[in-house]
């Protein structure tokens, strides 16, 4: 099935020299001279790498032929282990499937697992998660007010930026599509 670049939309899942592709952003343009043309970026689904690319306004481009299935992610060990939440069947993936999602998978997490021509192909996480830090260094005391920022290790491994008030042990919630820090859920329990 072919669609329209005036059809575009974030999200929408093309084919291009035969690889999928997902629009990350895209953006119309009609100059003063000249054809419209369409601007866009587009995330490899395999690969995770991002490219530019620029089409002929109402230009026509196929659809890449896929499923989502809603998953759970179990638990890792060389690969990635997911079960299918209605029929209970359970598939590993490698690294590279998952790609940059692994930064973010926690165990117990549902997913959307995307199969292209049945095959599991990468894998779609919640757009926010809640994660424990479990390496930052200590603020700086009074210096809250500077606004400033330090890294953070949460429990799966990714490292964010987080306030200089964000402890170890602190749960936080981040955004899984920019690893951006979004707030802090819980503070750790001082009763140890």
């Amino acid at each position: 099935m072919q669609i329209s670049t005036n059809d575009f939309r974030k999200g929408l899942k093309i084919e291009l020299d035969g690889e999928p592709y997902a629009i990350v952003d895209f953006q119309h343009v009609k100059p003063g001279k000249g054809g419209a043309f369409v601007r866009t970026k587009l995330k490899h689904l395999t690969l995770g790498t991002v490219i530019d690319k620029t089409f002929r306004a109402e230009e026509k481009v196929p659809l890449v032929n896929f499923e989502e299935k809603r998953m759970q992610f179990l638990y890792r060990d060389d690969r990635f282990h997911f079960m299918d939440l209605e029929t209970y069947d359970q598939i590993a993936l490698s690294e590279e499937e998952v790609g940059e999602s692994r930064d973010f998978l926690k165990e117990n997490t549902e997913v959307e697992v995307l199969y292209v021509d049945g095959a599991p192909l990468g894998v779609e996480l919640p757009t926010f998660v809640e994660l424990t830090v479990v390496k930052t260094e200590p603020g700086v005391r009074g210096d809250t007010a500077s606004g400033g920022s330090k890294p953070a290790t949460l429990e799966t491994g990714a490292v964010v930026s987080v306030p200089l008030f964000v402890n170890e042990g602190d749960v936080v919630k981040v955004d899984t599509r920019t690893a951006a820090y979004i707030g802090r859920v819980a503070a750790r329990s001082e009763s140890a």
